[in-house]
């Protein structure tokens, strides 16, 4: 007799996202990517055994790739599906709950990564697959990218690495942090200037350093980073909620400040995610107005990130059989998606949290 599997606390449906951007959009050569990242993943032998090997591919990383990306050059594509089903590999190791993963772990895997990246001779990570694997990404990443690019990766690398040390010393502590600091740090784990710079790389687009850090498009990444975690934190929730003390992510955090229930929490978890993509849309028009083609590419791009996310997460097994449920990812497994035609949370005034309504101003006439 097979035993259901246990409950999500969120309840039985996760909420419908709201999303006025454009959806649906895939890149024409996905299943090539995925075919050809699978082969460069089995070649290095970065899982060690079959279980692992499904249980890294359920990560769907291929598809998230070309589904933020969906248009651009191939090669660049499958660098970066190649570096996802990697990160992912790390990720899955960080969250794992093993005693020896603790802050300290995660902070010193993550100077090292970072230093191969910048010096691939380094020689400061211990021999095996997943060593071998990288110094192959970083060799051919360094050839691929120009100084700016590289120096841009870098830095979205540093962000993940450093979000996901600081969840992990959170986490360390035993009490949820408070909203306002997880509202600063946390998405910071979620890569998202590791995500865009390659898609800037596979379209071609190289937008001038005063313009892409120009503190509007600034913030208009951090809040497409903002909404995409809470996405996350919703989509990945049941992956992550045997560990105790419990994951640092928006909803528990939610949960702390208010006294509630993971699933009485989801509604204001939905409702400031809401409230930011309104932010970003409004945003992002502005900007649209009064930027050249190249500019209005990045803007098209940031949208698909975000919208991309949600279609990629709720098809992947990693999520929907996670594997705290399932000996092995259920290969069909996906989430009941439903879109949301208005944000939950009516009006356009910022919300009493500071790291986030500092924003608006870019935003007030």
């Amino acid at each position: 007799m097979t035993t259901a599997p246990r409950p999500s606390r969120l309840g039985n449906q996760l909420p419908s996202f709201y999303c006025p951007l454009e959806r649906d959009l895939l890149h024409p050569e996905a299943k090539q990517v995925e075919a050809r990242a699978v082969e460069w993943v089995d070649a290095f032998g970065l899982y060690p055994d079959a279980v692992e090997r499904a249980w890294g591919l359920a990560t769907h990383s291929a598809d998230f790739t070309c589904r933020i990306i969906p248009e651009g050059e191939v090669e660049a594509l499958l660098l970066f599906a190649e570096w996802n089903y990697w990160a992912n590999a790390v990720d899955d190791w960080q969250d794992s709950g093993s005693e020896e993963v603790g802050t300290g772990a995660v902070v010193e895997h993550g100077v090292r990564l970072l230093r191969t990246i910048e010096n691939p001779g380094a020689s400061v990570l211990p021999d095996g697959p997943m060593t071998r694997a990288l110094v192959d990404l970083v060799g051919r990443t360094h050839a691929m990218l120009s100084p700016f690019e590289l120096r841009r990766f870098v830095e979205g690398t540093r962000d993940w690495l450093l979000g996901a040390a600081w969840r992990a010393a959170q986490a360390g502590t035993g009490a949820m942090p408070g909203l306002n600091d997880f509202a600063s740090m946390g998405p910071l784990a979620n890569g998202t200037r590791f995500s865009l710079t390659w898609s800037d790389v596979a379209r071609g687009d190289r937008l001038p350093a005063d313009v892409l850090y120009s503190p509007a498009l600034t913030v208009l990444t951090d809040a497409a980073g903002f909404v995409v975690s809470a996405d996350n934190d919703l989509f990945s929730y049941d992956k992550d909620d045997h560990l105790e003390p419990r994951e640092v992510n928006l909803v528990n955090v939610l949960a702390a400040r208010e006294g509630c229930s993971p699933a009485e929490a989801v509604p204001l978890a939905v409702a400031l995610r809401d409230r930011v993509m309104v932010l970003f849309t409004t945003l992002r028009a502005r900007l649209s107005q009064d930027g050249g083609p190249e500019l209005r590419r990045h803007l098209a791009a940031l949208g698909h990130y975000v919208a991309g996310c949600i279609a990629w997460q709720s098809r992947a097994p990693r999520y929907a059989s996670p594997r705290n449920r399932y000996e092995l990812p259920l290969r069909d497994a996906g989430f009941d998606l439903r879109y949301a035609d208005a944000p939950s949370a009516p009006g356009t005034e910022p919300p009493d949290v500071p790291a986030l309504a500092s924003w608006w101003q870019w935003v007030r006439d």
